[in-house]
């Protein structure tokens, strides 16, 4: 049986500001990137935005000035790199969604692999010395061991997990024959929303736990929980959740280390703690006053049982410690975010059909 952990304790320290420095920003419409560019704009960074609007929204985009185009199109990053000086790449674009990397595995190494390759190319091309790169703890497969460090072997149960293994190995070989520095970051389980809720999770579909549990709560529709036979306490899949203002946090911080003459490095960022999906849609209950209805389904292919990350790692080498992933922060501010999402929807329906006319 694989037990639940408590969270662990550690203090804030602030990053030292950077400024005056320029930063591309790829898939900085999606969840992770809107959040990314507000927070280095709140810095002081000069933000260009790359994002393709596929699965991105142009709303979301509240800061730095964007291009919109595929990463990819080696032309659109020769214009970026040419006529600008950029002195840093986060790299957030690429598909995301287990399932559909298992039906649909080209897609995902076109885009998370071709794509990152690109992207190398093109940073090496016009010298840009600095990346951080989003990976995701799916490149671990199975855990061996109840918390995952760095060290932790790399055997990926699904295409996506694999093409982020691909694109993490190109950085490094990029790394060792360019003068790239980068950090790699690998996410576990990314939740909540801007805590003033202006920007927050909405993927189509949405394929996400909590989101979705949010969902049938507030329209009483039937929540699917897949899977209730894991070698776990309540017998459903145990996943480490991290504030998407944490992830950020931490992507700042990993920025700004390579900035200042930082080497490469390879992290998690999670919450450092457990948090079962039966434990995940009671909070859900809780914070909104609503009963949530389930309908119990078969486990789904390339899920693992347990997935929590060792962060020693980063609260070390980042002086990053996760301030916002209790489950009842992420679900409360998510929850603010979907209210206010739904009611501004008439709004932006009403805008759509009137630019449609």
């Amino acid at each position: 049986m694989i037990r639940l952990e408590e969270g662990v304790l550690c203090l804030r320290l602030a990053p030292q500001r950077r400024a005056e420095v320029r930063v591309l920003v790829t898939g900085g419409a999606g969840y992770i990137g809107s959040h990314m560019i507000l927070a280095l704009e709140e810095r002081g960074y000069e933000v260009i935005v790359l994002d393709n609007l596929r699965s991105g929204h142009l709303d979301a985009v509240l800061a730095g000035k964007l291009v919109i185009g595929d990463v990819n199109d080696g032309r659109i990053l020769q214009q970026i790199f040419s006529s600008r000086s950029v002195s840093a790449v986060l790299h957030f674009a690429g598909r995301i969604q287990v399932q559909e990397s298992l039906a649909r595995p080209d897609l995902y190494y076109t885009d998370n692999v071709e794509g990152t390759l690109t992207l190398l190319n093109a940073m090496a091309r016009h010298r840009v010395g600095v990346l951080v790169l989003s990976s995701s703890a799916a490149v671990y497969g199975a855990p061996q061991e109840s918390f995952i460090n760095e060290g932790h072997p790399l055997h990926p149960l699904s295409p996506y997990g694999h093409s982020k293994s691909m694109a993490e190995q190109m950085t490094q070989d990029w790394g060792r024959a360019f003068d790239l520095r980068y950090s790699i970051l690998r996410y576990f389980n990314a939740a909540g929303a801007d805590p003033l809720a202006r920007i927050g999770e909405r993927h189509e579909p949405e394929t996400h736990l909590i989101p979705n549990a949010l969902r049938a709560a507030q329209q009483g529709s039937v929540l699917n929980l897949y899977g209730s036979d894991y070698a776990t306490p309540d017998g459903t899949c145990i996943r480490d959740y991290i504030h998407v203002q944490d992830l950020v946090d931490g992507h700042l911080r990993a920025l700004e280390y390579l900035l200042g003459g930082g080497d490469s490095n390879i992290v998690n960022l999670g919450g450092g703690k457990g948090t079962s999906n039966r434990m995940v849609i009671r909070t859900v209950e809780q914070v909104t006053g609503r009963k949530v209805a389930v309908s119990t389904r078969p486990r789904r292919p390339g899920d693992p049982a347990a997935l929590v990350a060792d962060i020693s790692k980063a609260q070390a080498l980042l002086d990053w410690c996760p301030q916002r992933s209790t489950i009842e922060t992420i679900i409360a501010d998510a929850w603010r975010w979907e209210q206010e999402r739904m009611v501004a929807l008439p709004i932006t329906l009403l805008e759509s059909s009137v630019n449609n006319l």
